[in-house]
């Protein structure tokens, strides 16, 4: 059976991937992946074939990892956070259906640890509860559709995670996303955004939404937006879990 691990670098610099991943990269004969991230690993596997294409190439990267396993090849195809958070998982199990080779390739998925984790790490504990995980890319996912979801999660009143906030083309949408969530949700619900996790420059803020809506991100932030429950304990955002609070001795 021919070998594709689908790997999860996690947030950042390779010492945040799990030792799962590692194993696989090492046991691969091939890693690849977008540019950015083989240049995130390659210093540590030069001993390996490594193989890249750039953005928006994610099936022609597929096709290449499935090329090179058909060959006989342990291959591995690299992603950044989990990959099947947004990742290569699905898409190669897709390549692989459409090219009718789904009986022949032995296709595992590496998890890592996404951003809504390890973003929220930083701040504090914002998803202590349940919540909802909404990236604000328009390139796959139409804008109407990403409208409706965030009407829902903010009526519902989840703790809310927000991918890909901002770009030169969408610099407006976190603001559009806010006022969304400001139908149901008070100005001073509290909220916050991690920029660069896990790497050089990672920086935790703590807010509160009508702040966030008149704040600048970037592509490499990721927003959180807690509940109407959610507090700012001393700079961190905590969701209660509800737990209760007895107090006292135990005696």
């Amino acid at each position: 059976m021919k070998k594709i691990f689908v790997v999860g670098l996690g947030p950042g610099e390779l010492n945040q991937a799990t030792g799962r991943a590692l194993e696989a990269l090492e046991n691969s004969d091939i890693i690849v992946g977008y540019t950015v991230y083989i240049d995130l690993i390659k210093e540590h596997f030069q001993h390996k074939k490594l193989l890249s294409t750039a953005m928006k190439k994610e099936a022609e990267r597929c096709m290449l990892a499935v090329k090179e396993a058909q060959e006989g090849q342990v291959v591995s195809m690299i992603c950044s956070g989990d990959a099947g958070v947004y990742g290569m998982a699905g898409l190669m199990f897709e390549v692989a259906e459409a090219e009718g080779l789904l009986d022949e390739l032995d296709i595992e998925i590496i998890p890592g640890i996404t951003a809504a984790c390890s973003g929220a790490a930083v701040l504090g504990a914002p998803l202590m509860h349940d919540f909802a995980v909404i990236s604000l890319s328009d390139l796959l996912t139409p804008w109407e559709l990403i409208e409706k979801r965030l009407e829902a999660a903010a009526f519902a009143d989840f703790s809310i995670c927000i991918y890909n906030p901002s770009s030169i083309k969408r610099h407006d949408y976190l603001q559009k996303a806010c006022d969304i969530l400001l139908k149901h949700r008070s100005p001073d619900n509290v909220a916050g955004f991690v920029q660069n996790i896990g790497r050089e420059g990672e920086q935790g803020i703590v807010m509160d939404l009508q702040t966030l809506r008149n704040t600048k991100v970037d592509m490499f932030t990721t927003v959180f937006i807690g509940t109407s429950q959610t507090k700012n304990i001393n700079g961190k955002m905590i969701t209660p879990r509800g737990y209760h609070l007895s107090g006292g001795s135990n005696e």
